[in-house]
């Protein structure tokens, strides 16, 4: 049985062809093939994985602000399933680390991984998180989390704007989607293959400003209704 090629409706799949690693990992599945049942299975439940990604929030500077952004009418990124966010990580399936980690910092988010449940995944969010970011060279920052956690996708940016945390969690809503649910995921490997969010495509940044100046309008529309 032959992969399916995921799809999102937002993005055709044509714009999601930068991604090298991911086409690595489907042209792998593909190699092997998969079971027409377990393949069907697979579909099935990363379709509901993708579209419910909950996330656990580890805001520690300005790209959390962000992060915030994305959540508000403005981005509104409900529209895509991640809208739920948790405080407790044994009912999230990722961690979005979003801003500085120090060393003092650091084993208090590898505990936080170790108590989700698999499949589980991390997302950089910003330079800090990445590599350090313009703190690289002090003593108590940690050069980027991947020294001590497997990241799945780098967003970068100081601080990345929220179409690039859109477009970031969308190309791991893409990975989860190819990935081998039983037998595969669930033996997660350490190290995964990352993501790196390069170039935005121009359209889906013009249709997310579109979105905004529409939802704009109509919050300016309704507060003038309102005071007349």
């Amino acid at each position: 049985m032959e992969i399916r090629k995921p799809s999102i409706k937002s993005i055709p799949y044509e714009e999601w062809k930068d991604n090298e690693s991911l086409e690595k990992i489907i042209n792998e599945l593909n190699e092997g093939g998969v079971n027409v049942i377990l393949g069907n299975l697979d579909s099935l439940i990363n379709w509901g994985r993708s579209n419910s990604l909950w996330s656990l929030t580890f805001a520690t500077s300005c790209c959390g602000i962000e992060f915030m952004a994305c959540g508000c009418a403005r981005y509104d990124f409900a529209r895509f399933g991640f809208e739920v966010t948790r405080n407790s990580p044994r009912q999230a399936d990722l961690i979005m680390c979003a801003g500085t980690i120090t060393h003092k910092m650091a084993p208090v988010l590898k505990r936080l991984y170790d108590e989700m449940a698999e499949p589980k995944y991390v997302i950089a969010v910003g330079g800090c998180a990445i590599s350090g970011g313009p703190f690289k060279q002090s003593y108590h920052v940690v050069r980027g989390i991947d020294e001590f956690l497997p990241v799945d996708v780098y967003i970068p940016g100081c601080p990345p704007r929220p179409e690039a945390i859109l477009y970031g969690m969308m190309q791991l809503q893409r990975k989860v989607k190819v990935e081998k649910f039983f037998g595969g995921v669930n033996k997660k490997q350490k190290n995964p293959n990352p993501l790196v969010i390069k170039d935005i495509p121009k359209k889906f940044i013009a249709e997310m400003k579109q979105g905004v100046d529409t939802c704009v309008k109509a919050v300016k529309k309704e507060i003038n209704d309102t005071f007349k």
